[in-house]
């Protein structure tokens, strides 16, 4: 089989666990805890107060810059604006609401018809998507207004991320299945602010009936659907570009450098809810899965539930080795089962102690395992070994900034060297040095 990127693994996909298991809505929650920042860039301000009422689908969050605002995702009384808990490890200001399950929407929300949505202007577009708070929802959490308008007149082709290679996560696949049509409503209007004709959806050959949905629902829509050997990291951003164009997004480059723009499937829905719907992003599907999860499910979730009661839906068989935020390959390890789903949580993979591989003190064997799987053509290893200087500029010189924390070489290793979670903390002391840097200036 000829696979299109260099590099990669093929992890046990344990896929079989909740592929299955349709999208099933989870009740609201008595509680939400909205969290101000959940994108990449400045955090929101809050804009209510405690005790103000607040309807399903309000904006209670904004701020000027890289930034987007946040919804209240049920109607209810705010119960408390305060620092709590976040999935990246951190506090951070949110909005708690109590639920007063009447689900009141905002009077702001508004359905356009096709008719209305057509007469619309790309800036129009732009404008409502950034309203609707729309950002990537497969971990990077960019944006999304910010990414389509300034690819403008610049980016050629539009690809949307349907891969999912991550090991245990089906939200996106069954969001093909189900509500291909959105996936595909969405991708256009993206084509229409980029004037574009054509579009490319990228999913694993591993994902049939997926593919098959998405297909029939791009016929005459100038929308082709590229069927890819499954290997991950399939859905990392430049891998599946080259897969689908051939074009290489260059050292420290981003894909519009290749005149590329890249969009999540389940971006794409909420840009479709934003633009027919006029509903922000409020809710998103969730898989809850893991080796110990005794009733695994995808949940078409409220922002802001907690990941404990997510998981008592669940249930599982004995208690976790490890909650992750995301899938065992890329997913942040909880430390707080009170952190509530956010725009980018597209999983909550709970792992069992069959799957603690914790060594004491990892001794590298130099067998190059790592090299091997990087597809990033980084040589892991030296990084590594440049971690030990505490020097950002040798850091930078065996090209720390360039890797995509995959996690292939960490899975890959025999010795169980933490590979990762070391060039996470070498990238961090590379900025913090840069940002030292101009601050001087």
């Amino acid at each position: 089989m000829a696979f299109s990127f260099f590099g990669g693994i093929h992890p046990k996909e344990n896929k079989h666990y909740a592929e299955e298991r349709s999208v099933q809505a989870f009740p609201a929650p008595d509680v939400v805890v909205i969290p101000m920042s959940q994108h990449i860039g400045a955090p929101c301000k809050p804009l209510v107060k405690k005790n103000d009422i607040v309807t399903k689908g309000q904006k209670i969050g904004d701020n000027q810059g890289l930034c987007v605002p946040v919804h209240a995702s049920v109607s209810g009384k705010v119960k408390a604006v305060e620092a709590r808990p976040h999935t990246n490890g951190s506090t951070v200001m949110a909005v708690v609401i109590e639920n007063d399950h009447q689900d009141t929407l905002c009077p702001d929300i508004q359905p356009r018809t096709k008719e209305q949505v057509d007469a619309l202007t790309a800036e129009e577009l732009v404008s409502i998507i950034r309203e609707a708070g729309v950002v990537g929802m497969g971990g990077a959490a960019f944006p999304t207004h910010v990414k389509l308008s300034g690819a403008i007149g610049k980016a050629d082709t539009v690809i949307v991320n349907a891969g999912e290679c991550e090991p245990y996560i089906t939200a996106d696949d069954r969001l093909c299945q189900e509500m291909p049509e959105e996936v595909v409503s969405g991708l256009q209007i993206a084509m229409r602010i980029l004037g574009l004709k054509e579009g490319h959806i990228g999913i694993e050959d591993n994902k049939p009936k997926a593919a098959a949905a998405l297909k029939n629902a791009a016929i005459g829509t100038g929308i082709i659907v590229d069927v890819l050997p499954a290997k991950y990291p399939q859905g990392a951003e430049k891998q599946l570009i080259y897969a689908i164009t051939k074009r290489q997004v260059p050292s420290g480059g981003l894909p519009a450098a290749v005149g590329c723009v890249v969009i999540n499937a389940a971006t794409c829905k909420a840009i479709h809810d934003a633009v027919y719907k006029g509903m922000p992003l409020i809710e998103r599907i969730v898989t809850v899965s893991g080796d110990i999860v005794m009733e695994p499910k995808n949940l078409m979730t409220p922002i802001g539930t907690s990941f404990n009661e997510m998981m008592e839906a669940c249930g599982t068989s004995e208690n976790p080795y490890k909650v992750l935020s995301g899938g065992p390959m890329m997913g942040a390890a909880q430390f707080d089962l009170s952190v509530p789903t956010m725009k980018a949580v597209n999983a909550i993979t709970i792992l069992g102690h069959a799957n603690n591989f914790y060594v004491e003190e990892p001794q590298c064997l130099r067998c190059g395992k790592c090299i091997e799987a990087c597809p990033m053509k980084l040589v892991p290893v030296l990084m590594y070994k440049a971690l030990f200087t505490n020097d950002p500029e040798e850091m930078k010189a065996v090209h720390m900034m360039d890797c995509i924390e995959c996690g292939c070489c960490a899975y890959t290793c025999p010795a169980c060297v933490p590979l990762v979670l070391g060039f996470r903390s070498g990238k961090h002391i590379i900025r913090t040095a840069a940002a030292a840097a101009a601050a001087k200036k």
